[in-house]
């Protein structure tokens, strides 16, 4: 796609992972961060018929821990990640589905307790790189996840 014909995106939008049953979580654009990453908690890693895979819980919406959305998802991957505040953690990566301006892209998640930060999620380079333009001054561009009386 030519760059005057991707979807502009703000720098924090609404998106869903059908996959792991979350229909609405605010993810801000990072394109400071190579990867992307969900809160999660209570991260497990089993084996399931051969397969290595992962259980977690997820807190979708900010500054609220009564809303628990437990998944499971294939472990793809364990990657050493260095976080913005210059510490290193191993953590476990999925290969999962957002829906973001009518897209449906297959990204890589990183999994990591986010409690204390100020998104959920976070979306990073390599999920909107040829995908979306960004507008760094605009937020919630996709209004095909209008919000609901929210206080996000």
């Amino acid at each position: 796609m030519k760059h005057q014909e991707l979807p502009i995106i703000g720098w924090r939008e609404w998106i869903a992972l059908p996959e792991i049953g979350i229909t609405r979580i605010k993810a801000k654009i990072d394109t400071g961060a190579r990867s992307s990453a969900l809160h999660a908690f209570d991260i497990e890693t089993v084996e399931i018929d051969g397969k290595s895979m992962v259980k977690f819980k997820v807190h979708p919406q900010q500054k609220d821990t009564n809303l628990i959305v437990t998944a499971e998802a294939e472990l793809i991957d364990e990657r050493k990640i260095r976080s913005s505040s210059g510490a290193a953690e191993l953590r476990p990566v999925i290969l999962t589905e957002v829906n973001l301006m009518n897209q449906k892209l297959q990204i890589e998640l990183t999994l990591t307790n986010r409690e204390l930060m100020g998104f959920r999620m976070l979306l990073g380079r390599q999920a909107v790189r040829k995908n979306f333009l960004i507008n760094p001054g605009k937020s919630y561009l996709d209004k095909t996840r209008k919000s609901v009386k929210n206080k996000d």
